[in-house]
């Protein structure tokens, strides 16, 4: 079974989206659903690939936060802090219950809080790469391991329009949809 099997087991095909006869940017909910479906399939194109701490490249291997910020850099053109624990000070947090596909998953696995981050894909659902020896994969956030270690979530969506990147202080008004940091709520 390949990632795409997986995302499309998931749910996480990407809707229909219909078209305007109008100049108007698309919606948030719009470009949350492109981005939240590129980062998925992005980030299950590395299931399998071998962990190495440090690392953040396919050619390398990655390491947790290495294969969330390769994921971000490369699906939304978005840089990351390097580490899990700064990592959890970027965009929203969110609760369980809240969650959505490309939200950010935080563990307390090195018995200090946010020492790992995966990458929600729906359904209970993340991806991550989990320790020496390990390969990227797929969880169930309900396992008991996962569940007890759980510390939160954050999303890093994009901004609703100009008007939000000038509240939130992160850009200047901009036109339409761009991929850059600037378009996204810390």
């Amino acid at each position: 079974m390949n990632f795409r099997h997986i995302a499309l087991g998931l749910g996480l095909a990407l809707p229909v989206l219909a078209s305007s006869a109008s100049d108007r940017p698309p919606s948030t909910l719009t470009r949350y659903a492109a981005n939240a479906h590129e980062l998925v399939v992005r980030a299950l194109s590395f299931v399998g690939m071998n962990y190495r701490r440090g690392g953040d490249s396919p050619e390398e291997g990655f390491d947790c936060s290495g294969l969330v910020r390769h994921v971000f850099r490369e699906a939304l053109g978005l840089s990351l802090p390097r580490s899990a624990r700064e990592m959890s000070t970027v965009g929203e947090p969110v609760s369980v219950q809240e969650l959505k596909p490309g939200d950010l998953v935080f563990y307390n696995t090195l018995r200090r809080a946010f020492s790992h981050v995966g990458i929600y894909l729906g359904d209970n659902r993340f991806v991550h790469a989990p320790a020496s020896g390990g390969e990227v994969r797929v969880e169930d956030m309900r396992q008991p391991y996962w569940a007890k270690r759980f510390n939160g979530a954050r999303r890093v969506a994009p901004a609703a329009d100009a008007a939000d990147d000038r509240v939130a202080g992160t850009a200047p008004a901009s036109s339409g949809f761009e991929r850059r940091s600037a378009d996204y709520l810390y």
